[in-house]
């Protein structure tokens, strides 16, 4: 396999992190820190891919169908919570690379999260964050596992920090939607970035959709019973338009073109005022070629160039597309379940339960 070695010193990929929060930057420094950024956040690739393994193997006692997906974090989000925490530092940032497991039920949730927590591992767990137990207020639940890669024959990967997500299928639903409507208003609804009515009409579903997982409600939504919330759901959805916007979004991007190479990276290119989709992928191999292409991209963007872009590895283009349909504007799933609450509503408000 391919690997990144790292070009600066942790002194360095901090101060490249102090420049790119700062908007005031000159134009050469903040080329030095993109340069520095990419190459920090490259050399998380191999880690990630010694993560990913012991993840799969892990998920084969437990959901045979489940998905897993790893990507390294774009450098918009990057540079975004750069400024949204002034205290942070690019080199301790936890969750540039990241890892994702999508399994069926909040049982094999909780099963791989255990499973990680009492096997014997060489690497250091330094942070659990249960958004299941505790779900975030924007409705956004999940487990989130943060390690400190461990390895004492190569040091200088030693001590790079990944975020492990594990979602039931039915959160990965909801989180998705949340990103392909904010790329669509053009805010980033998944950091409580937008409209409030948008914002609003997420975490009430996040509470729909908790509910309907037999799990507690997202705060400021204690007061309303399993019905009244998926009722409120169902004319929020008809108010705001949501379900004809997420289908039209879907219908729009059936153009996606696919590299012909194939491999085991992939770039994805979103143009969402186009509607269409692009994979560039690149083999086991080429991973130092694939990250100066997501470079390349990401200076676009800077530019002014209207795109998403995003570098991630799976074991094929389908998987890929099940693993991050927010990138192929599809949110099908999400707008299946809004239809399953409406039965459950008439249902409720049936004649013969009602006594009507």
């Amino acid at each position: 396999m391919a690997k990144i070695s790292p070009l600066y010193s942790k002194k360095q990929v901090a101060k490249a992190g102090d420049i790119l929060r700062d908007a005031a930057s000159e134009k050469a420094d903040k080329t030095w820190a993109m340069e520095v950024l990419s190459n920090w956040r490259g050399i998380h690739s191999y880690p990630i891919n010694t993560f990913q393994a012991t993840l799969r193997d892990k998920l084969r006692s437990i959901d045979n169908d489940a998905l897993v997906a790893q990507r390294l974090k774009r450098a918009p989000s990057i540079i975004s919570k750069l400024q949204r925490f002034p205290g942070m530092k690019l080199s301790r940032m936890q969750d540039i690379g990241g890892l994702r497991a999508v399994v069926g039920d909040l049982e094999k949730v909780f099963k791989l999260k255990e499973n990680y927590k009492n096997s014997r591992f060489q690497h250091e767990l330094v942070g659990e964050k249960d958004y299941i137990e505790s779900p975030k207020d924007t409705g956004y639940r999940g487990i989130h596992l943060i390690y400190k890669y461990k390895n004492n024959r190569v040091n200088h990967y030693d001590g790079l920090q990944l975020e492990l997500q594990i979602r039931t299928r039915l959160q990965h639903a909801w989180a998705t939607s949340v990103e392909t409507m904010g790329t669509f208003l053009n805010h980033a609804l998944k950091s409580s970035e937008g409209p409030d009515e948008w914002l609003d009409f997420f975490a009430l579903t996040g509470s729909a959709f908790a509910l309907y997982e037999g799990c507690g409600p997202v705060p400021g939504y204690e007061a309303l019973g399993e019905i009244e919330t998926y009722e409120r759901v169902l004319e929020e959805a008809q108010r705001l338009d949501v379900i004809d916007r997420l289908q039209a979004f879907a219908v729009a991007a059936h153009s996606i073109t696919n590299d012909s190479q194939g491999g085991s990276y992939h770039i994805v290119i979103l143009r969402p005022h186009e509607k269409t989709v692009e994979i560039e992928s690149f083999g086991k191999k080429k991973l130092p070629q694939a990250n100066a292409r997501y470079s390349e991209y990401e200076s676009k963007i800077e530019a002014g160039d209207d795109i998403q872009v995003v570098l991630v590895a799976t074991g094929s283009i389908d998987s890929l597309k099940q693993a991050y349909p927010n990138y192929f504007l599809d949110t099908h799933e999400f707008v299946n379940v809004i239809y399953v609450l409406e039965e459950k509503v008439k249902e409720a408000n049936s004649p013969e339960n009602t006594g009507k």
